[in-house]
């Protein structure tokens, strides 16, 4: 399965926190799958880091190299895609999140419901 982590997602499974539940859990820890973090994600956390709203790790390029993830550029045709996602949300971190699960056929794992109106596999990241 190939898997992509939804920002409270990777953070939950970095700072093992509780909320990323047993079956995702251990779907991103098994090496059957492959776990892949967008570029979206690393520049949320770090918008966030720098206003005050959130606390990660400093070094997440290196954690994610060390739990075996993968790195998910940014192309424009997954910008285009998002942009022509229905409005169901107007989160741009999310829109872009779905555009590249989509365009790359990965399943999002989040326990945004707002995400989940999109035509887009998901695995509930709190189950």
């Amino acid at each position: 399965m190939k898997l992509l982590l939804d920002t409270h997602a990777l953070l939950w499974w970095l700072f093992r926190i509780p909320r990323l539940g047993g079956k995702p859990r251990a779907r991103v820890g098994s090496p059957d799958n492959e776990v892949f973090v967008s570029a979206v994600s690393g520049y949320e956390i770090t918008v966030k880091q720098s206003v005050g709203k959130l606390e990660a790790p400093s070094d997440l390029e290196d954690q994610i190299s060390v739990n075996g993830f993968r790195s998910l550029p940014l192309t424009l045709h997954h910008a285009t895609v998002a942009g022509e996602l229905p409005l169901h949300t107007r989160d741009p971190f999310d829109r872009m999140l779905v555009a590249q699960a989509r365009c790359e056929g990965l399943t999002l794992v989040t326990a945004d419901r707002a995400v989940r109106v999109y035509d887009v596999p998901i695995l509930d990241a709190a189950t």
